[in-house]
């Protein structure tokens, strides 16, 4: 089963608004729906099944390593600092750890270091 871009936008929505993320914006990147944090995207929605968090390049091989039913990489996002995931694998517990965790990587400085999440 899979979900619609709109209902997987809408999860990273809630998701963000419960984990208290300041400073983001609805937005696209290429195309998709995005969410933003001083102008740059650090999630957006692919398609209907996938979701591209902003990751270091450690935490994505880190992250495909713990849990390869869930992120995974093409060769488009070899040396890239981006992580492609199956929406419909991961739970809202886990996924909102990473849009934590993304938004931290794009946030800008100042704003990152007032984050107490």
């Amino acid at each position: 089963m899979t979900d619609s871009v709109d209902t997987i936008y809408a999860r990273l929505k809630r998701l963000s608004a419960e984990a208290n993320l300041p400073g983001v914006e609805e937005s696209t990147s290429y195309g998709n729906p995005a969410l933003k944090v001083g102008g740059k995207s650090f999630v957006a929605v692919k398609n209907d099944e996938t979701v591209v968090l902003s990751v270091s390049i450690d935490d994505k091989e880190r992250l495909i390593e713990m849990a390869p039913d869930i992120y995974y990489q093409t060769d488009h996002y070899v040396g890239w600092p981006s992580l492609p995931l199956r929406a419909g694998a991961i739970s809202d517990a886990e996924l909102k750890e990473r849009l934590i965790g993304a938004w931290r990587f794009r946030a800008p400085k100042k704003l990152a270091a007032r984050f107490r999440g």
